[in-house]
């Protein structure tokens, strides 16, 4: 296997501190691809996890009753889905929307050559894809998703599904909302990269505020969106073609998001200061 093409690095700075990370992965990637696996099934299982805790709390309140209960209950569930990223990056798990700012970086310093950018976010996407099976599996054989929960997870799986019956303005519509929310991630992943969040507590709350903020404004996250049509597809009726399409469309636009929106730019603005 050839290696990634290697470009001088500032030793300090934005682009210095991915490509640290960037080579990292990919040590482990190449010399021990099974535990590359399980640090990016690890990142499926949160996410995942962290996902169904956010539509329990909504489903919760919107069958309360309460006034406003729906709006309360998306808010609060964001909250909590908002420390997934957190839990990820402090546990160096490996998730594929984060990495896609990674690859980005590496792609604009020619570290990386398209078709090792793909095989690193391929293997880490199936990673993060078998983290989220491995949670639906335990979902269908519990009572986790019941009840008002697996009412609400039903609609959502719906919503979801729905951007493809509208054409190519409803694939549109999917691409653009995932580029925002891998725009949003790999914002608050570049603010903790580029060195001026020091503290933990800083990082923790960047990473909270932008999954929050895409929870809340509906963008789409494939990785995320796995785990949810993995978990509702095994207690539920489901189109799995139609769950194939949606998620191929939003990594794609999740990867636009994070590697051109954030990785690349970033990576020459590093290049104008240095």
């Amino acid at each position: 296997m050839s290696a990634p093409t290697q470009t001088s690095t500032p030793a300090t700075g934005f682009t210095a501190n991915v490509s640290r990370v960037l080579d990292a992965k990919l040590r482990v990637l190449d010399g021990d691809l099974p535990r590359y696996l399980l640090k990016a099934g690890l990142a499926g299982v949160l996410i995942t996890v962290m996902l169904l805790a956010n539509y329990l709390v909504v489903g919760l309140f919107a069958a309360s009753g309460m006034p406003g209960g729906a709006v309360v209950g998306k808010v609060l569930g964001a909250g909590v889905f908002g420390f997934a990223l957190v839990f990820i990056y402090f546990l160096g798990a490996e998730l594929a929307t984060s990495t896609m700012m990674v690859a980005g970086v590496g792609a604009a310093t020619r570290r990386l050559s398209p078709l090792r950018f793909w095989k690193l976010l391929g293997a880490c996407m199936l990673g993060n894809v078998l983290g989220g099976l491995v949670i639906a599996v335990l979902i269908r054989f519990s009572s986790v998703l019941s009840g008002s929960t697996l009412e609400y997870v039903g609609h959502v799986v719906e919503t979801k599904l729905a951007y493809l019956d509208g054409g190519w303005a409803g694939y549109a519509d999917l691409f653009v909302r995932a580029i925002f929310c891998n725009l949003l991630i790999n914002l608050a992943m570049a603010a903790v990269y580029h060195g001026q969040v020091h503290s933990g507590l800083g990082k923790a709350l960047a990473m909270w505020a932008s999954v929050l903020v895409f929870i809340v404004m509906g963008f789409e996250h494939s990785v995320a969106n796995a785990g949810l049509f993995l978990s509702y597809g095994l207690v539920a009726p489901i189109d799995w073609a139609a769950v194939v399409v949606a998620i191929i469309v939003a990594f794609l636009g999740n990867t636009v998001g994070g590697a051109l929106f954030i990785g690349v730019p970033f990576t020459h603005l590093d290049a104008a200061h240095s």
